[in-house]
């Protein structure tokens, strides 16, 4: 009996699950691969529309400049690019800061938490520009003033589309900024150090990396193809 005992306060009363996999971290699993059905949903429908449609806007033309560029230039897909790149290497520096929590080094864990902040800031201030520019040329939820690469009217399923999924995965960034910032908070208050470990920072870096990871759909989806 006392063996049982034993045995189910190793399991359950040390917070690990029946799969050694600590709780928290399972749980934000769980989370990550229901959040990934919603955004599977929405990238599958969009795929369904965008490819029984007859034609469709050419991204060429829909994303083809960048903040200050000069009158007329016309330069597909670097602006886009540029966002991408930056949440990439947001995403090596939430890496980097993981990888100094296991080592318990705090000045590592912050240097690369503040850098992931910035990241995740200049990706949401690049999309705010994106909107708006498209917003000053006519497109916004309901209204659509590109031409199919055809030449023929668009449909406002391409805006309406593109704001809602793009919409909701900055959400995402933001809701992992604020996450971020909380574990910064924390850090810098010493609270891990007195716990003995950083695995939350382990479980934000999760989350972080999902939102990199779908982005390469959204990006894929609506920019390249």
């Amino acid at each position: 009996m006392s063996t049982a005992l034993t045995a189910q306060t190793k399991w359950w009363g040390g917070g690990k699950s029946p799969v050694n996999v600590e709780y928290g971290k399972l749980m934000m699993w769980y989370f990550l691969i229901s959040d990934s059905f919603t955004f599977g949903a929405f990238l599958i429908t969009y795929g369904a529309v965008r490819f029984s449609a007859n034609a469709w806007p050419d991204p060429n033309e829909v994303f083809n400049t960048f903040p200050f560029a000069p009158e007329g230039i016309n330069a597909p897909l670097v602006f886009v690019s540029i966002m991408t790149f930056i949440l990439i290497l947001s995403s090596v520096t939430m890496v980097l800061a993981v990888q100094a929590g296991h080592h318990n080094d705090k000045k590592g864990v912050v240097r690369n938490l503040i850098l992931t902040i910035i990241g995740g800031f200049a990706f949401l201030g690049c999309q705010a520009w994106e909107w708006t520019h498209l917003f000053h040329e006519g497109a916004w939820w309901g209204s659509n003033p590109f031409l199919n690469s055809d030449g023929t009217a668009g449909t406002v399923n391409f805006t309406n589309f593109f704001f809602t999924i793009t919409g909701f995965h900055g959400f995402h960034v933001f809701t992992g900024v604020i996450i971020n910032i909380i574990m910064l908070i924390m850090t810098l208050n010493n609270v891990f150090e007195k716990r003995g470990h950083y695995l939350m920072i382990e479980k934000a870096g999760l989350y972080w990396h999902f939102v990199d990871l779908v982005w390469v759909f959204v990006f894929t989806c609506f920019y390249l193809i």
